[in-house]
């Protein structure tokens, strides 16, 4: 097996998983070979019901009956009103949306507008964040996919991720005072030539070592931003749709970003996501060129599928039970942290959780060998998360993001085998 996969597929992302699936069920993964593995990465965080939840599939079969495909300009019952329900969910002036499939594409086309709504060219990122790989999101991807690629996009902008475990300007102590954004704007306004156009923002940076947001930080961004004449663009990729605890990330701070893009969490698994911002902002790029085709926007079956995944968040009342089995998924790991002084750190919000790994507490010495050595025994023994893999310097950060169907039982199960790797690791 592993020489077919040699043979016939470019390693896109490091090697592949040491198993071929068969089927995949709720929190669960079956192999090929009769292995049964928790999946505590949903997916690629995308499965937000768990794997093949049923009223994705039916929504996905009566798609297939009626309409998968159409050219872009022709727009069908299911992408109306998957626009208008997003516009519903939303705070104004958040109103019109562009479907697309990939969360790279939505931050790549929330760039365009951006750019054609100011006339301007300059975006600021925060270090340890993950926007996609496509050339401009690329460009302010700063937790990895750099190396060997040649130069970023010009106007391209890093300022320091307020890390709190971590304080990336070695001023705070565990709490975060935002001096990282007062000093990575101070040198942005050097380094710009007048064209700032926009700050994009992850409200959890998930790839860079699940680092929430600390409270009033997208507050006092909207506010440099407002400032600078920039848009504020808030990356909800991984965040959106209940994984927090809240149905946006953004609503924990009370602010509205004029641009909002979405993908994984909104298609339950079927490639789907969108970008979204006000009709001021979308009618005068529009008028100044905005332009973004692809073979598959506004397609009507993955629309189809996010009606789907909207319907089950609202009818199972998920983004209450994620407040719930976040609290509880955080208790445990709190628990686990008193037995191994190994684990420095605990945070996230609500299921899009994160361990850091450490030689020692006091130096904080990343211990990025236990790191790959316990997320490998981890998936021996049956539970699959995700290492934040990054440049190779995060791999000591471990991430734990379970379908929000997630069960208590579950939990301990994960728990169970994350303890028992770190026992036989260390």
């Amino acid at each position: 097996m592993n020489d077919e996969r040699e043979r016939f597929l470019i390693r896109y992302a490091g090697d592949f998983a040491p198993f071929v699936v068969e089927k995949a069920e709720g929190s669960w993964v079956l192999t090929t070979d009769g292995r049964r593995i928790l999946d505590f990465t949903s997916g690629q965080i995308s499965s937000t019901l768990g794997h093949n939840h049923p009223r994705i599939a039916e929504a996905v079969e009566r798609s297939l009956r009626e309409v998968i495909h159409l050219n872009s300009w022709m727009i069908n019952e299911d992408v109306l009103e998957l626009a208008r329900r997003l516009a519903e969910l939303l705070p104004d002036p958040l109103e019109q949306s562009i479907l697309l499939n990939t969360g790279s594409e939505t931050n790549e086309v929330a760039f365009k507008l951006a750019k054609a709504f100011t006339g301007k060219f300059e975006v600021v990122g925060l270090t340890r964040s993950f926007h996609g790989l496509l050339a401009g999101t690329n460009s302010v991807t700063f937790s990895m996919g750099h190396k060997g690629f040649g130069p970023n996009m010009p106007g391209s902008f890093a300022i320091p991720a307020p890390y709190e475990y971590r304080c990336p300007v070695r001023h705070c102590v565990r709490s975060c005072d935002m001096t990282c954004l007062d000093v990575g704007f101070d040198l942005v306004d050097q380094a710009s030539v007048g064209s700032l156009a926009a700050m994009v923002v992850e409200p959890v940076l998930s790839a860079g070592g699940v680092i929430p947001l600390p409270d009033g930080y997208l507050r006092a961004a909207r506010q440099k931003c407002d400032e600078r004449g920039m848009l504020l663009i808030a990356d909800e990729a991984q965040t959106g749709f209940g994984r927090t605890g809240a149905m946006f990330a953004f609503e924990h701070d009370d602010v509205v970003p004029d641009i909002l893009t979405v993908s994984k969490t909104l298609g339950g698994g079927i490639p789907l996501g969108a970008t979204i911002t006000s009709a001021e902002i979308a009618e005068k790029a529009v008028q100044n060129g905005f332009l973004h085709i692809t073979t598959h926007v506004s397609d009507p079956m993955p629309a189809a599928a996010g009606l789907a995944v909207l319907d089950v968040i609202a009818d199972e009342d998920l983004v209450q039970r994620t407040q719930k089995m976040g609290a509880y998924l955080m208790e445990q790991l709190r628990a686990l942290q008193t037995e191994f002084p190994q684990i420095g750190d605990v945070r996230g919000r609500g299921l899009l959780v994160g361990l850091e790994l450490v030689e020692d507490r006091e130096t904080k010495q990343p211990a990025n060998d236990l790191g790959g050595a316990v997320t490998e025994e981890c998936l021996r023994l049956g539970l699959s998360m995700n290492i934040v893999k990054g440049d190779g310097s995060q791999r000591n950060c471990l991430r734990l993001a379970p379908p929000l169907t997630t069960t208590a039982e579950e939990v301990d199960i994960a728990v169970g085998i994350l303890r028992t790797a770190l026992r036989t690791c260390l």
